[in-house]
């Protein structure tokens, strides 16, 4: 038997195993079948050879936002919709987007070195010497001609300088140079211009994603030593989005800052580079000997610095205003019009993107050929379907968040959810979201059968992790999991405005961990380098293509919406406790510290050659009383259990209605605390935001968690009452939902 046929047959025995059970959430028995059977329809109309011509299609050429190319993609992307029989249009916005116009880097002290600043052109590699490619740069580096000498500071990171503070190393005036890796990239020049730095530069290490890791390009996929990744250092932890427009949608007209008093962008300027010009720079570095774990991949002992080595860096840019393309198009609802369940994937590249993201951009244009194909059936859903094509995603997530600005108070009223993908390949499912859609995507996820194993996507992830940890406890735990689990939402893709800003419950999708390589952000990120070694014959573009399709397709046609607000109570009380141990480990930790720096028997480092500074005794973690969260999470439970049995209720006696589902739609809405985070206004939910020195990476109950860790104890006291008011505010609307009879 083939591996089709065996597919195929895993997934009849997967539907049947499901209907026989009478269990879909949300979903009255009577249209149980009803659905599993349109999900098959649409699966039959997946195709990974047009997912394939597709990414090939549209990574042809250079399509970074406001290029011609860019504009085509979006005209091509509207015709396709509409051609499908969708209702589409292109939704224009003006944002701010630079393009260098000068960059140099060169070593001018104790020897001349000029910088390539350069990527050539492979002959394996079809689109690798195109015309129209961005240069190498970072976007929102500020204006800048600088001349210092140069400072090795690891990966950039707050504590890589305090390691510098210790060493007594100090980089004000200085320009430093740091890793890619760790962290998002936009950190890096931040804190470098927090503690006085006056330039920064960034190189990929060959340890990172180069020879380190694998064969590198054209051989294998990872990084050659010319390879650099562009990318933006706006900093999205204050905000996403236009910079010029925080808050409103960035249309013609809008009120715009001074480029020069916009918050989010930098004053120092940054630039990218390669290993092979990253290396005569580090290799003449003098002064101390970095610290083990700070080495790279390089031939040569790792310096920080400080010494003989003097560079000069000159970047400048053109600042415009330029044209934004959002692609929306609409199937309309038949039973419920004004509920809108909202998927999307931008469709603009630093270059030609075939992995990012064209990849899943393509996936999701293959599921809405499939929905089209359906409609000529005479098919509709019951809630409206939105699909959206974003532009000018790689500098800030600039059309997403225009958007979702600009029409926010329909979002509010109408969006069920919005579910988004980005890049896209071969390996295990991710799935980061809110976290009362648990229960909806583990269903999926047990449905849903993977290309190579013919096992379920949920147990190719759970077995995948299980194989991964030494730990025989660890691998039982995970072997007894029984559910999917969803990661919480930071940043870095277009789900951000939705769920941190306007409180739209989320999912991000995506397959990978078999796919890495070093093509991110470069022009080898093409057709070539993706069919041969990122997802070879497109399988796990049908895959996501299915996993998002279900998605849709439930949440349109569900009786009762599927949230279990069960899970996102269990959800926030482990935040909670995760918190109380935070501030326990802190006050211990401290104690310690105290106790060893007052002893004199601080551990001063065994190297002569560097020097260390003792640190000072910290002040004591005070308490903090957490019993008004703890009160707000019980009552919180309380009024989960009441409405899951009024649920249930309603979809036995097929009771549900209009009113109930638009309630539980507008819940996560609960959450938002309008004043926003302490200095970062625009991120409003009181359970997700990234962190202010993470960039993409979360931060769970943030005002709390970021005050503990920056020691602000006040401000942390302050957040508890923040978040359990929101809490409160959850609750006592569950309340009334289950008593109210709506």
């Amino acid at each position: 038997m083939n591996r089709s046929l065996i597919t195929l047959l895993m997934i009849f025995i997967l539907q049947s195993s499901i209907a026989q059970t009478k269990k879909l959430t949300g979903f009255y028995d009577r249209n149980i079948d009803k659905e599993l059977s349109l999900e098959s329809a649409f699966d039959k109309n997946l195709s990974k050879t047009n997912i394939g011509e597709t990414i090939k299609k549209l990574s042809a050429e250079p399509h970074h936002i406001s290029s011609p190319a860019d504009k085509a993609n979006a005209e091509y992307i509207m015709g396709l919709f509409n051609k499908w029989g969708w209702d589409a249009k292109i939704e224009t916005f003006w944002v701010l987007f630079p393009t260098p116009k000068t960059r140099i880097l060169e070593m001018t002290s104790p020897t001349i070195y000029k910088a390539v600043l350069k990527e050539p052109a492979l002959k394996e590699d079809a689109t690798s010497g195109q015309s129209g490619q961005l240069p190498t740069y970072n976007a929102y580096s500020a204006d800048g001609d600088v001349t210092s000498e140069l400072v090795f500071v690891n990966y950039g990171l707050p504590e890589d300088y305090e390691i510098l503070d210790r060493m007594g190393i100090d980089v004000k005036g200085k320009i430093v140079i740091a890793k890619y890796g760790r962290s998002w990239r936009g950190i890096k020049p931040k804190v470098a211009q927090e503690h006085g730095a006056i330039g920064c530069i960034i190189y990929s290490d060959p340890a990172d994603d180069g020879y380190f890791q694998g064969d590198v390009y054209p051989k294998g996929a990872f990084r050659n030593e010319y390879g650099v990744q562009r990318g933006s250092v706006i900093d999205m932890s204050e905000y996403p989005g236009d910079p010029l427009t925080p808050g409103i949608g960035a249309t013609k007209d809008a009120k715009r800052l001074d480029r020069l008093e916009a918050p989010s962008l930098l004053k120092i300027p940054v630039l990218p580079i390669s290993y092979h010009d990253a290396a005569p720079l580090l290799e003449a570095l003098d002064g101390p000997v970095a610290p083990v774990d700070w080495h790279g991949g390089l031939s040569f002992a790792y310096h920080i610095g400080v010494g003989k080595v003097k560079v000069h860096l000159k970047v400048a840019f053109n600042w415009d205003i330029v044209p934004c393309y959002d692609v929306i198009a609409k199937i309309q609802g038949s039973k419920y019009p004004d509920e809108w369940v909202i998927r999307g994937n931008h469709h603009d590249a630093w270059v030609n993107g075939a992995g990012d993201p064209i990849s899943g951009q393509a996936a999701m244009l293959e599921e809405a050929k499939s929905i089209g194909s359906m409609l000529k059936t005479g098919w509709k859903p019951d809630r409206t379907i939105v699909y959206c094509a974003w532009d000018g995603e790689e500098p800030g997530l600039l059309g997403s968040t225009e958007w979702v600005e600009e029409h926010e108070k329909e979002l509010k009223e109408k969006a069920v959810i919005y579910i988004n993908s980005d890049g896209n390949g071969r390996g295990f499912i991710s799935v980061e979201g809110s976290h009362a859609l648990e229960p909806f995507m583990d269903e999926i996820a047990k449905q849903v059968i993977d290309p190579q194993t013919n096992v379920s996507i949920f147990e190719r992830k759970r077995d995948h992790e299980a194989v991964s940890v030494k730990n025989t406890e660890a691998k039982k735990r995970i072997w007894d999991e029984k559910e999917l689990k969803l990661d919480a939402m930071g940043s870095g893709s277009d789900y951000s405005s939705f769920i941190q800003h306007a409180g739209i419950p989320s999912l991000n999708l995506g397959f990978g961990g078999e796919d890495d390589g070093g093509e991110y952000h470069s022009i080898y990120d093409s057709y070539s380098l993706y069919e041969k070694f990122k997802d070879p014959g497109f399988q796990y573009g049908v895959t996501l293509a299915e996993t998002a399709g279900h998605a849709i397709l439930r949440m349109a046609n569900a009786d009762g919406l599927p949230f279990d607000f069960i899970h996102l109570f269990k959800t926030i009380d482990a935040y909670s406790k995760d918190l109380i141990t935070l501030l326990k480990t802190s006050r211990e930790t401290t104690e310690l510290e105290n106790q060893i720096i007052k002893s004199g028997g601080y551990d001063a480092g065994e190297d002569p050659t560097k020097t260390y500074i003792v640190p000072l005794v910290k002040p004591e973690v005070p308490y903090l009383d957490f019993s008004p969260l703890q009160n707000a999470i019980q009552q919180l439970e309380n009024s989960v259990d009441s409405l899951s049995i009024v649920f249930q209720n309603r979809i036995k006696t097929n009771t549900m209605n209009l009113a109930f589902n638009q309630a539980l739609q507008r819940a996560e809405q609960q959450l938002l605390n309008e004043a926003g985070l302490p200095r970062r206004a625009w991120y409003k939910h009181t359970l997700y935001a990234p962190g202010s020195y993470t960039g993409y990476g979360v931060k769970t109950m943030p005002g709390i968690r970021e005050a503990i860790e920056q020691r602000n104890w006040k401000e942390a006291q302050q957040q508890i009452e923040v978040d359990s008011k929101a809490i409160l505010r959850l609750s006592e609307y569950f309340k009334v939902l289950s008593s109210s009879g709506y």
